[in-house]
Protein backbone atom coordinates (compact mmCIF):
# COMPACT_ATOMS: atom_id res chain seq x y z
CA UNK A 1 0.00 0.00 0.00
CA UNK A 2 1.46 3.43 -0.67
CA UNK A 3 1.60 6.11 1.85
CA UNK A 4 0.92 9.09 2.08
CA UNK A 5 3.88 10.27 2.49
CA UNK A 6 4.88 8.53 -1.08
CA UNK A 7 1.70 9.64 -2.54
CA UNK A 8 2.55 13.85 -2.17
CA UNK A 9 5.74 12.87 -3.37
CA UNK A 10 4.40 11.29 -6.39
CA UNK A 11 2.24 14.13 -7.13
CA UNK A 12 5.05 16.83 -6.44
CA UNK A 13 7.13 15.04 -8.98
CA UNK A 14 4.59 14.70 -11.62
CA UNK A 15 4.39 18.31 -11.23
CA UNK A 16 8.34 18.51 -11.85
CA UNK A 17 8.06 20.30 -8.67
CA UNK A 18 10.92 21.14 -5.85
CA UNK A 19 9.43 20.53 -2.12
CA UNK A 20 9.66 24.61 -1.58
CA UNK A 21 8.23 25.55 -4.63
CA UNK A 22 4.88 23.15 -3.35
CA UNK A 23 5.43 24.30 -0.06
CA UNK A 24 5.38 27.92 -1.26
CA UNK A 25 2.05 27.01 -3.66
CA UNK A 26 -0.21 25.96 -1.02
CA UNK A 27 1.43 28.50 1.51
CA UNK A 28 3.42 26.40 3.78
CA UNK A 29 6.78 26.95 5.37
CA UNK A 30 9.44 26.16 3.17
CA UNK A 31 10.30 23.02 5.13
CA UNK A 32 6.61 21.44 5.60
CA UNK A 33 6.75 19.41 2.31
CA UNK A 34 10.03 17.79 3.16
CA UNK A 35 8.73 16.59 6.73
CA UNK A 36 5.50 15.36 5.02
CA UNK A 37 7.53 13.43 2.46
CA UNK A 38 9.89 11.92 4.88
CA UNK A 39 7.07 11.07 7.37
CA UNK A 40 8.28 12.87 10.13
CA UNK A 41 4.81 15.25 10.41
CA UNK A 42 1.97 14.21 9.19
CA UNK A 43 -0.23 17.34 6.97
CA UNK A 44 -3.49 18.21 8.98
CA UNK A 45 -6.89 17.57 7.87
CA UNK A 46 -7.03 20.91 6.00
CA UNK A 47 -3.52 20.82 5.05
CA UNK A 48 -5.13 17.28 3.22
CA UNK A 49 -7.70 18.86 1.66
CA UNK A 50 -5.79 21.61 0.55
CA UNK A 51 -3.19 19.53 -1.45
CA UNK A 52 -5.99 17.05 -2.71
CA UNK A 53 -7.18 20.14 -4.28
CA UNK A 54 -4.19 21.67 -5.50
CA UNK A 55 -3.14 18.46 -7.18
CA UNK A 56 -6.99 17.64 -8.11
CA UNK A 57 -7.50 14.12 -6.56
CA UNK A 58 -10.01 13.04 -3.62
CA UNK A 59 -8.23 12.35 -0.12
CA UNK A 60 -8.73 8.55 -0.09
CA UNK A 61 -6.01 9.09 -3.38
CA UNK A 62 -3.80 11.33 -1.39
CA UNK A 63 -3.96 9.80 2.07
CA UNK A 64 -2.70 6.27 -0.55
CA UNK A 65 -6.18 4.47 0.86
CA UNK A 66 -7.26 4.14 -2.47
CA UNK A 67 -5.45 3.77 -6.75
CA UNK A 68 -8.41 5.86 -7.91
CA UNK A 69 -7.73 9.55 -8.52
CA UNK A 70 -11.23 10.71 -8.72
CA UNK A 71 -12.73 13.04 -6.66
CA UNK A 72 -16.39 12.01 -4.65
CA UNK A 73 -17.85 15.23 -6.66
CA UNK A 74 -17.11 13.62 -10.08
CA UNK A 75 -18.09 10.11 -9.41
CA UNK A 76 -21.64 10.96 -10.79
CA UNK A 77 -22.08 12.67 -14.19
CA UNK A 78 -25.45 14.53 -12.81
CA UNK A 79 -27.40 13.65 -15.33
CA UNK A 80 -30.10 12.99 -12.72
CA UNK A 81 -30.34 16.94 -12.60
CA UNK A 82 -31.61 16.82 -15.92
CA UNK A 83 -34.54 14.45 -15.63
CA UNK A 84 -37.77 15.41 -13.65
CA UNK A 85 -38.22 13.84 -10.44
CA UNK A 86 -41.00 11.05 -11.02
CA UNK A 87 -38.58 10.12 -14.43
CA UNK A 88 -37.80 6.89 -13.83
CA UNK A 89 -36.20 6.74 -17.10
CA UNK A 90 -32.49 5.67 -17.19
CA UNK A 91 -30.27 9.02 -16.88
CA UNK A 92 -28.02 9.61 -20.08
CA UNK A 93 -24.30 8.24 -18.87
CA UNK A 94 -21.43 10.61 -20.04
CA UNK A 95 -19.00 8.46 -22.62
CA UNK A 96 -16.65 6.32 -20.09
CA UNK A 97 -13.08 7.65 -18.83
CA UNK A 98 -10.10 5.52 -20.15
CA UNK A 99 -9.24 2.86 -17.98
CA UNK A 100 -6.03 3.92 -15.55
CA UNK A 101 -3.12 1.63 -15.19
CA UNK A 102 -3.38 -0.97 -12.45
CA UNK A 103 -1.92 -0.18 -9.43
CA UNK A 104 1.35 -2.05 -9.23
CA UNK A 105 1.21 -5.21 -7.20
CA UNK A 106 0.74 -5.03 -3.37
CA UNK A 107 -0.53 -1.15 -3.91
CA UNK A 108 -4.52 -1.78 -4.81
CA UNK A 109 -6.98 -2.36 -1.66
CA UNK A 110 -10.16 -4.28 -1.17
CA UNK A 111 -11.69 -1.29 -1.27
CA UNK A 112 -10.72 -0.66 -4.55
CA UNK A 113 -11.68 -3.77 -5.98
CA UNK A 114 -14.92 -3.55 -4.24
CA UNK A 115 -15.81 -0.06 -5.25
CA UNK A 116 -14.03 -0.84 -8.86
CA UNK A 117 -16.55 -3.58 -9.80
CA UNK A 118 -19.65 -2.25 -12.05
CA UNK A 119 -22.31 -4.44 -9.98
CA UNK A 120 -21.51 -2.28 -6.94
CA UNK A 121 -21.33 1.59 -9.16
CA UNK A 122 -24.50 0.56 -10.62
CA UNK A 123 -26.17 0.26 -6.89
CA UNK A 124 -24.54 3.02 -5.47
CA UNK A 125 -25.67 4.82 -9.00
CA UNK A 126 -29.30 3.40 -8.04
CA UNK A 127 -29.36 4.07 -4.49
CA UNK A 128 -28.28 7.89 -4.64
CA UNK A 129 -30.67 8.67 -7.77
CA UNK A 130 -33.61 7.24 -5.07
CA UNK A 131 -32.39 9.79 -2.38
CA UNK A 132 -32.21 12.22 -4.60
CA UNK A 133 -35.71 11.95 -6.28
CA UNK A 134 -37.06 11.74 -2.91
CA UNK A 135 -38.74 15.37 -0.98
CA UNK A 136 -35.41 15.61 1.39
CA UNK A 137 -32.78 14.65 -1.67
CA UNK A 138 -35.00 17.31 -3.40
CA UNK A 139 -34.66 19.95 -0.71
CA UNK A 140 -30.73 18.75 -0.43
CA UNK A 141 -29.97 19.20 -4.11
CA UNK A 142 -31.94 22.97 -4.07
CA UNK A 143 -29.84 23.98 -1.02
CA UNK A 144 -26.58 22.86 -3.10
CA UNK A 145 -28.20 24.71 -5.74
CA UNK A 146 -28.91 28.32 -3.63
CA UNK A 147 -25.30 27.92 -1.67
CA UNK A 148 -22.95 27.25 -5.71
CA UNK A 149 -25.05 30.18 -6.90
CA UNK A 150 -23.85 32.00 -3.86
CA UNK A 151 -20.56 31.42 -4.04
CA UNK A 152 -20.45 32.72 -8.03
CA UNK A 153 -21.41 36.02 -6.47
Amino acid sequence: MVTMAQRIEELRMARNMSRPALAAALGLPKTAVEKFETGRQTPTQEQQEQMAAYFGVSLFYLRGESSDKTKMEDWMDGAFLDAPAGDSRPAPRRPPKPEAAPPAPGQGSMLDALIGGKKFQESLRAAVLEVLRSPEGQELLAKAIRRELANRK
